[in-house]
């Protein structure tokens, strides 16, 4: 009779984390990353990696967004906006992206750049 899949994963897992372990020094671990957690921890460190990679997709993605209605505008007009409110009244944007919780948009109107940072 063959174990069931989950008992093999179990054991891949459990002889990986002993490996882990017997890289370690009375000074510490001498390969592991900074932030090595235990398994008991994985779920937790990678939903958080998630959340982080999600948070600077939505950034990139909507400063190259509005970059690109900044510059829509000025060939238009022949100058930038003067905010980005008037991206929206004059329909190069639907609306000002949302931004991640903790963050907010700065458009700096002579350079016509915007950028995500931290409030």
């Amino acid at each position: 009779m063959k174990p069931p899949i989950s008992l093999w994963l179990l054991a891949i897992a459990t002889l990986a984390g002993c490996e882990q372990k017997s890289e370690t020094t009375a000074a510490g671990p001498t390969n592991a990353p900074a932030s090595a957690t235990s398994p008991v921890d994985a779920p937790a460190g990678y939903l958080g990696a998630i959340a982080k990679g999600q948070q600077t997709a939505v950034k990139t993605i909507d400063t190259a967004s509005i970059d690109k209605a900044i510059q829509l505008f000025a060939v238009e007009n022949g100058r930038n906006p003067k905010d980005l409110n008037e991206l929206v009244q004059q329909k190069f944007l639907g609306q000002i992206p949302e931004t991640p919780f903790g963050t907010k948009l700065v458009y700096d109107p002579a350079s016509g750049t915007v950028k995500v940072v931290k409030q």
